[in-house]
C-alpha cells in the first residue's frame, strides 16, 4: 500500500468518513460529458463572438474547439489510468509536487463555487423575466436550495437531474439546426433559402477582417469550460475509464455538432451584424423561421442550460474539495462522507459558497464583490489547462522511462502536448494584451498567487505525501 493511500485512509478514519460510492452508470455519465460542453454561453455568449467576427466566427469555434479537444485527450491519457475524483488536481500532485495539485484544485473549487451564485443569480432573472410575479432574488434562492437538496440526497440524484438537464439541451440544439438546415436548402415553407448572402455578403467572410477573430477565440475559449467534469466524475462511476474514454472520445464530434454546426446555421441565415443575433442569436433565427414564442423558447432552453451548470458546479466544486481534503490538501472535515456516499461538509461548504456570491449580488451591488468574484475566477479554466497539459508531459515521460503500458496515448506526443504548452502561453499574452480580459486576468493570478504560496508552504513542510503508480 503506498503512502497516499494510507494518509487517505487514515484521514477517513479521524473523520468518520465511509468514502464515495461508484452509482453513476453509462447513461448518466455520458449525458454528464455531454451537459459539460453545452453551457449557458453557446445560447448567448455566441451573438457576441458573431458580432465581432462575423461568420469567421466558425474559425474561432474551431480553433478553441482543437484545443479543447487536445487537452481533453491529454487528460483522459491521465484519467483512464488512474479515474480520481480530484482527477487533474491528484495528477498534478503527483507529477509536480504537492503545491501544484493543492493550488489548482483550490482555483478550480474557488471558481465553481463562484459560478454556483452567479448561475443562480442568473437563473433567477431568466425565471424574473418569464414570470414577473416571482422575485428574482427568490428564484435564485429556490433553484440554489433544491438543487443542493439533490446533490445531499445521493450521487444517483445528481446523475439523474444533469441526465434530463442534458437531455433537453440536446434535443433543443438538434431540432434547432434541423429547422435551420431544413430553411437554409429551401424546404421549410415561407423562408427563402439564404445561399451564401450572409455568409460570404455583407463585407465577405471575415468582414471586420481576420485580426477580429483574436478577441472572437477569447470568448469562445471560456464557452467550452466544463469539459473536465466528467474525468472528476469518474470517480463515482461504475466503468470509470470506458466512461471517461468514451466522453474523449465523442468531444470532438459534440463540439462539431453542437457549436460549429448551430454557429453555421445562425450565420448562414442571418447577417452577422443583424440586432437580434446580439441579444439572441437563437432566438432570431427562430424569430426568422416563423417559430411562435421563440424567445420564450429559448428563455425556457437558457433557463435549464443554467440550471445544468449550477447543478454540476455544486457537484464538481464538492468533489474537488473532498478529494483535497483526502489527500490532506484541505480541512479534514470536508472528506467526511455519509452512509450513501454523499460528502455532506463539502456541498454544504459550496452551497454556503454560492450563496454568499448570491448575497454579494443582492446587498452590494454598488460595490465591487460580486465583480470582483466573477472577475477573480473567470481565467482559472486556462490556468488549469497549462496545468493539465504540464501534468501530460511529466507523466507521459515517467511512464515511458518506468516502462509502463497506457491504453490511451496522447496523439503526437511529444509535439502536441508541447504545442499545446505554447498556444495556451500564446493565449494569455492575448489576454494581458485585450483591454477586455486584462482585469480579470490580473484577479485571477492574484488569487493563484495566494493559493500557490499556500500550497508551496504547505510541500516544504512536508505535510503532504506524493502517490506514486
Amino acid at each position: 500500500m503506498n503512502d497516499q493511500s494510507t494518509s487517505a485512509e487514515r484521514t477517513q478514519e479521524s473523520t468518520g468518513a465511509s468514502g464515495l460510492r461508484p452509482a453513476l452508470r453509462d447513461r448518466q455519465m455520458s449525458m454528464i460529458a455531454i451537459g459539460g460542453v453545452i453551457g449557458a454561453g453557446l445560447f448567448v455568449g455566441s451573438g457576441a463572438v458573431i458580432n465581432k467576427a462575423g461568420p469567421a466566427a466558425l474559425v474561432a469555434y474551431a480553433i478553441a474547439g482543437l484545443l479543447v479537444v487536445l487537452i481533453m485527450r491529454m487528460l483522459a491519457e491521465l484519467s483512464v489510468a488512474a479515474p480520481k475524483t480530484g482527477s487533474f488536481a491528484s495528477y498534478a500532485s503527483r507529477e509536480l509536487g504537492s503545491w501544484a495539485g493543492l493550488a489548482i484544485g483550490w482555483l478550480y473549487a474557488y471558481s465553481w463555487s463562484v459560478t454556483v451564485g452567479v448561475e443562480a443569480v442568473i437563473g433567477g432573472a431568466l425565471l424574473h423575466g418569464i414570470l414577473p410575479v416571482v422575485p428574482d432574488w427568490a428564484a435564485a434562492l429556490v433553484f440554489l436550495l433544491v438543487l443542493t437538496g439533490s446533490n445531499l440526497v445521493a450521487v444517483r440524484a445528481y446523475g439523474e437531474v444533469e441526465f434530463w438537464f442534458a437531455l433537453i439541451k440536446v434535443v433543443a440544439i438538434v431540432a434547432f439546426i434541423g429547422l435551420g438546415l431544413l430553411a437554409i436548402f429551401g424546404v421549410l415553407p415561407g423562408v427563402p433559402a439564404p445561399g451564401g448572402t450572409n455568409l460570404f455578403g455583407q463585407g465577405g467572410f471575415a468582414p471586420n477582417g481576420w485580426y477580429a477573430v483574436l478577441p472572437a477565440l477569447l470568448v469562445v475559449s471560456f464557452a467550452f469550460s466544463g469539459a473536465e467534469v466528467v474525468t472528476i466524475a469518474a470517480g463515482e462511476a461504475m466503468r470509470p475509464a470506458e466512461a471517461v474514454r468514451r466522453a474523449v472520445r465523442t468531444t470532438m464530434v459534440r463540439i462539431l455538432v453542437f457549436y460549429i454546426g448551430s454557429i453555421a446555421v445562425i450565420t448562414t441565415l442571418l447577417p452577422y451584424d443583424d440586432a437580434g443575433i446580439t441579444e439572441s442569436p437563437y432566438s432570431a433565427v427562430l424569430n426568422r423561421l416563423g417559430i411562435p414564442n421563440a424567445g420564450l423558447i429559448m428563455d425556457l432552453v437558457v433557463l435549464v442550460a443554467v440550471l445544468s451548470c449550477l447543478n454540476s458546479g455544486i457537484y464538481t466544486a464538492s468533489r474537488m474539495l473532498y478529494a483535497l481534503a483526502s489527500n490532506g490538501e484541505g480541512p479534514r472535515v470536508l472528506a467526511r462522507s455519509n452512509a450513501s456516499g454523499v460528502p455532506v461538509p463539502a456541498v454544504l461548504v459550496v452551497a454556503l459558497a454560492g450563496l454568499a456570491t448570491v448575497t454579494a449580488n443582492y446587498f452590494f451591488t454598488t460595490t465591487a464583490i460580486f465583480d470582483f468574484l466573477v472577475d477573480s475566477s473567470g481565467s482559472v479554466i486556462v490556468l488549469l489547462y497549462l496545468t493539465i497539459a504540464t501534468t501530460q508531459l511529466h507523466s507521459r515521460a515517467r511512464a515511458e522511462r518506468d516502462g509502463q503500458h497506457l491504453t490511451v496515448r496522447m496523439w503526437g506526443y511529444p509535439y502536441l502536448s508541447w504545442a499545446v504548452v505554447v498556444a495556451l502561453v500564446a493565449f494569455l499574452a492575448l489576454m494581458v494584451v485585450d483591454p477586455s480580459t486584462r482585469h480579470s486576468l490580473f484577479l485571477t493570478f492574484s488569487v493563484a498567487a495566494v493559493a500557490v504560496t499556500v500550497g508551496l508552504v504547505r510541500q516544504k513542510r512536508g505535510s503532504i505525501s506524493i502517490e506514486r503508480p
